[in-house]
C-alpha cells in the first residue's frame, strides 16, 4: 500500500494525519537540503571586514577597565519588544471585541493604561533619548543653571 493510497483512503484516525506528516517531512528535508547546498555553493573568501563582529554600525573597540559599556541601544530594543507585545495582545482583542462586551473593553483600557504609565516613566527617566546626558544634568538644565559644554562632557564621561 502506498502513502498516497493511505492518505486517500484514510485508515482510521491516523490516516487523517498522513498528509500533515508528509508535509512536515518535506519541509524538514527542504530546510536541511537548502542549508547543505548553500554551504557547498557559497563563495568562501574571508577578510578582516567579513570576520569582524557587527554591532549595528558601531565600530567595536576595546574600552578601558574603568569605563562602562553603553547599553542604550539594548534598552531601546527591549522597550520596542514590550510595546510590540502590547500590539500582539491588541489584535486578538479587536477580533473578539463584540463577544467580550463591556468587560473586555474595561480590561483593555486597564492594560493600555498600565503600558502608558510605563511609557511615561521611561520617557521621564530619559530611556528614549539617544544623547549621552545624565539625569543630574537634565535636572540642572531644567532649574535654569547654564553649564559650559566642557563641564557637561566631563560629567557625562564621569557618569559612564
Amino acid at each position: 500500500m502506498t502513502i498516497a493510497r493511505i492518505a486517500a483512503e484514510g485508515t482510521g484516525a491516523l490516516g487523517e494525519y498522513v498528509p500533515i506528516v508528509m508535509m512536515a517531512g518535506l519541509a524538514a528535508i527542504f530546510a536541511v537540503a537548502s542549508l547543505i547546498v548553500s554551504s557547498l555553493l557559497r563563495p568562501h573568501k574571508p577578510s578582516p571586514a567579513k570576520l569582524a563582529p557587527y554591532e549595528c554600525g558601531i565600530v567595536p573597540e576595546h574600552l578601558p577597565r574603568n569605563e562602562r559599556f553603553p547599553v542604550k541601544f539594548y534598552v531601546v530594543a527591549m522597550l520596542f519588544i514590550i510595546f510590540d507585545i502590547e500590539t500582539i495582545f491588541l489584535f486578538p482583542w479587536a477580533v473578539a471585541f463584540r463577544s467580550l462586551g463591556l468587560f473586555g473593553l474595561l480590561e483593555m483600557v486597564v492594560f493600555i493604561g498600565m503600558v502608558f504609565v510605563a511609557y511615561v516613566y521611561v520617557w521621564k527617566r530619559g530611556g528614549l533619548e539617544w544623547e549621552e546626558v545624565s539625569l543630574a544634568m537634565r535636572r540642572r538644565r531644567r532649574s535654569g543653571r547654564v553649564e559650559t559644554e566642557a563641564l557637561a562632557h566631563r560629567e557625562v564621561t564621569r557618569a559612564g
